[in-house]
């Protein structure tokens, strides 16, 4: 493994003259050219351990880093959502677009595209049902993530911390939003079958089922949603609805890499 050479001072490339910044941006250029333990970091910037261990803490807390399960380092969610914000989105909605109109033709129910902003869910595109009776979410509106099928996809393929995080400052949406228990029994559930449901949970009478987007690099870009009255979506159940959302998610995966 090829690591970033060591910096004097332990500054960024180019300096900005606020200190803490510059060896803030030093760990992030560590971990992307290869830098992934403690060590590691000091060996490539010139901190010492406690600074750089101080700094990598509090870019993990802000999502810029994470930290894998043997306690190694990884550039974190938030780069990834902040890139997509910066180049991705435009792009991302133009191809989804197609595919988001032919969801809400076969399942007669909107159809949303979610991406997270901060910690929330922004909805970037929509495609809204013909019946008179249904769900309508704007283009802009911004949704928790701690409830609802969309945000428990986000939820579901978090980094843990994060995850731990957004749980701590969780509240009820409806006297139908799972407890922390059955919440994170569900999220276990999503990971595994990759789509979420969601009855009641968020606001009362609305039902919907959502699926992860995947990007190219196996990041989580964007949540498709199919949402309508939960009369209807509970007939035919989740299950009915699940495999074309899921069909739509890979669909905009594979337009996102043509």
């Amino acid at each position: 493994m090829k690591l970033p050479q060591k910096r004097s001072g332990g500054t960024a490339r180019a300096g900005s003259g606020v200190g803490v910044l510059d060896r803030s941006v030093a760990i992030l250029d560590a971990v992307e050219a290869g830098a992934h333990s403690l060590g590691d970091l000091t060996r490539a910037t010139g901190l010492t351990r406690a600074t750089a261990h101080r700094l990598a803490s509090a870019l993990q807390a802000h999502g810029l880093l994470a930290r894998a399960e043997d306690r190694t380092y990884r550039l974190g969610p938030r780069l990834l959502r902040l890139a997509g914000s910066a180049i991705g989105e435009p792009l991302l909605r133009e191809r989804a677009r197609p595919a988001l109109a032919s969801l809400a033709a076969a399942t007669g129910e909107s159809v949303q595209l979610y991406v997270r902003s901060g910690d929330r869910r922004l909805c970037l595109d929509a495609v809204e049902s013909s019946s008179e009776l249904r769900t309508i979410v704007p283009v802009g509106t911004l949704l928790p993530l701690t409830a609802g099928s969309a945000g428990k996809v986000f939820l579901a393929f978090a980094s843990e911390p994060d995850r731990e995080r957004l749980l701590a400052g969780r509240r009820r949406s409806t006297s139908r939003t799972p407890s922390r228990a059955e919440l994170l029994r569900q999220l276990e559930t999503i990971r595994r079958r990759g789509w979420a449901q969601s009855m009641g949970e968020r606001q009362a009478g609305v039902g919907s089922v959502s699926a992860p987007v995947f990007g190219p690099g196996g990041e989580l870009v964007a949540v498709v949603s199919v949402s309508g009255p939960e009369t209807r979506m509970r007939r035919g159940g989740a299950a009915r609805y699940a495999p074309a959302v899921a069909r739509t998610a890979h669909e905009i995966e594979r337009s996102l890499i043509t």
